[in-house]
């Protein structure tokens, strides 16, 4: 498996969506139409091949809005893996009791949403396309939106959660994959980690970036939170390291 999407939901998709292409200098690739079926408008921006999603309820029955309600503000919301052998999973999946809360199979993509009371802090896609490279749920154009001019890839996604031992566990065992003494939890391209935290949810994500300096100083020129590898964009920590 490898790490694919990372969704924020955010209150004002645009001014988010703003400070996004601001400071990593990334563009939208799409706007999905699919996703009102969940009560939502979205943005999707590639970083390599890799991305980063934002949805916005449109609705107030979606599920983001109870998200935004329950968390207080914007933040962290949904990780997407990609696998080689969907079906295989969602049979050790289910054997989990983990309830899968939407599928789909297309001819170009696969992909079911697990319930995140079932696996901890986070919405959980597992998603498999074919062929491997292509990534629907970015459009058909998004390799010609990539640029690289700050941002290489998506490379990790930072959980908290009161017990980071038991969520870790937790997403080593519906993942299968090897979790390390530090509660990381390593897929074939990308890191999971669960640090201690008050509550359990989505902390941030990691970028491997090749001008930090730039993104710090754009996001302190909008105000926004920076410094020291880390920039704060809709209450989502974004980690940076060297690519």
């Amino acid at each position: 498996m490898r790490l694919r999407q990372v969704v924020i939901a955010a209150r004002d998709l645009e001014s988010t969506v703003a400070d996004l292409t601001a400071v990593f200098a990334i563009d939208v690739a799409y706007r999905d139409p699919g996703v009102g079926a969940f009560g939502l408008a979205n943005a999707v921006l590639p970083i390599g091949d890799t991305f980063l999603e934002v949805v916005s309820p449109i609705d107030p029955t979606a599920p983001a809005e109870r998200f935004l309600q329950r968390r207080g503000g914007d933040g962290g919301y949904m990780v997407m893996v990609q696998s080689p052998h969907l079906a295989d999973d969602l049979a050790r999946i289910r054997a989990l009791g983990v309830r899968v809360v939407w599928q789909i199979d297309l001819d170009d993509i696969s992909g079911a949403h697990l319930h995140p009371a079932d696996v901890g802090a986070a919405i959980l896609s597992i998603d498999e396309p074919r062929p491997a490279p292509s990534w629907r749920w970015a459009g058909p154009e998004w390799e010609q939106r990539i640029r690289r001019e700050r941002v290489c890839e998506v490379t990790g996604v930072d959980l908290e959660a009161p017990d980071p031992a038991a969520l870790a566990a937790r997403w080593s065992v519906v993942l299968d994959a090897p979790e390390d003494d530090a509660h990381r939890i390593a897929l074939d391209r990308g890191t999971i980690r669960v640090h201690q935290g008050a509550t359990t949810a989505v902390r941030g994500y990691e970028l491997a970036v090749t001008d930090a300096a730039a993104i710090v100083a754009t996001a302190r020129g909008r105000g926004l939170p920076a410094g020291d590898g880390v920039v704060t964009v809709a209450g989502t920590r974004f980690t940076l390291t060297s690519a």
